[in-house]
């Protein structure tokens, strides 16, 4: 374990890794992109998902949780339109990456309740483990394990279980709100991994998150309190490389 850094220091370190291309990430091998909710795949891993597919890489993406939890208080939008309206929005952003339905799994555990530990969270790793099986997987990619969210941190639990089952595969970290830790957080892991240069792949990873209407637009408008994505953090996330760190357990 390194020493004590402060997250903000810790992520722009992060910033300055090298860069690295689909073979320092991969190998000759294929990629299983973990995602806590619809959209943490486009906006984490877009331009990785899109290139690998382009190289002919087999690429899965996993959904962890119902991704219910962005507008509760919604009418129009009860649990079950909600969850479908977001599934059909993760297979249309797929797909503008290149991906087809096929090659997604929902594991609809409970938005901001996905648990990090139990039977649930290993059933979900079985599955995980599973999947990287039947493409041979040299990695998994999940969100930072100290991103402040409940379900980004219990989705790099299952993903360290997932690893654990399957020999000799790796495990990167992409952070979609690690910037919002409190100034005086501290991460106290050893900075490694790549920045991936995904700018010819841009492009389809714009087109991918606007197919995620509900968190982009005003789409739910019954509801107040729902969640809707900062464009000035959209745009970070497009318009920089896609970070993916490579931390030990």
């Amino acid at each position: 374990m390194g020493a004590a850094m402060l997250a903000q220091s810790f992520l722009n370190a992060a910033d300055r890794l090298p860069r690295g291309d689909l073979t320092d990430l991969l190998g000759d091998g294929g990629a299983v992109i973990i995602a806590p909710h619809a959209d943490d795949e486009t906006l984490g891993c877009g331009t990785l998902i899109a290139r690998a597919v382009a190289d002919g890489r087999e690429v899965r993406i996993i959904f962890v949780s119902d991704s219910v939890g962005s507008h509760p208080n919604s009418k129009a939008y009860p649990p079950d339109r909600l969850r479908a309206l977001r599934e059909g929005e993760a297979l249309a952003a797929a797909l503008e990456l290149g991906l087809c339905p096929a090659h997604i799994a929902f594991l609809q555990l409970p938005d901001r309740h996905v648990p990090g530990g139990g039977a649930e969270a290993s059933r979900a790793a079985d599955i995980i483990a599973e999947r990287a099986r039947q493409i041979r997987a040299a990695a998994l990619f999940v969100t930072w394990r100290h991103d402040p969210h409940c379900d980004h941190r219990a989705s790099y639990e299952i993903a360290r279980m997932a690893q654990r089952r399957y020999d000799d595969l790796r495990l990167f970290e992409y952070s979609i709100w690690g910037r919002a830790l409190p100034e005086d957080y501290e991460a106290r892991e050893d900075v490694r991994g790549w920045r991936f240069d995904g700018a010819a792949q841009r492009t389809r990873k714009r087109a991918a998150i606007a197919c995620h209407r509900s968190q982009m637009t005003g789409l739910i408008d019954d509801d107040p309190s729902g969640f809707r994505l900062d464009p000035l953090h959209v745009s970070r996330l497009v318009n920089n490389d896609e970070v993916f760190l490579e931390i030990a357990p």
